[in-house]
């Protein structure tokens, strides 16, 4: 320590300073490639169309989402009253809110999955529709030219 006492102020704030880039630049570093991470995530979900959007949402969507049985929150529940954690009132309780919100997101969950179904099934007979007319009218060509 005495030895940095007796170098030059400059040497020692460059020192310092030094000291202080090197952790800097690592974050730096660090925040370029979640950048880079970032930009490809963002420009890949740019080339998605309106359906692939949505189901991308919906698989988030389930990826966040927990699924317990009735039976086994009562098991926990009936647990935590038995050993005193909580009472029978408190505890019926919160399993019917856990249970209620449980079924509307469960709603919600299906309600859009039957949109993503619909959305889906309206652009492949969008799609289908040209090829179906092509295939129908070479059909009656064919039966017209039978004897």
């Amino acid at each position: 320590m005495a030895a940095k006492k007796s170098t030059t102020g400059k040497a020692t704030k460059k020192a310092k300073a030094g000291a202080r880039a090197k952790p800097a630049s690592k974050k730096a570093t660090a925040k370029k490639t979640k950048g880079t991470k970032t930009a490809k995530k963002t420009a890949s979900k740019g080339a998605t169309t309106g359906l692939d959007k949505s189901v991308e949402q919906f698989r988030d969507s389930l990826e966040r989402s927990v699924t317990l049985s009735r039976d086994r929150l009562q098991e926990v529940v009936d647990d935590a009253v038995k050993r005193g954690r909580m009472t029978r009132s408190d505890a019926e309780k919160m399993l019917s809110e856990l249970v209620k919100k449980g079924r509307r997101q469960t709603d919600s969950m299906l309600k859009e999955l039957e949109r993503l179904v619909k959305q889906a099934r309206r652009e492949v007979g969008g799609r289908a529709e040209p090829v179906r007319k092509q295939a129908t009218q070479a059909a009656r060509r064919a039966r017209k030219k039978l004897p």
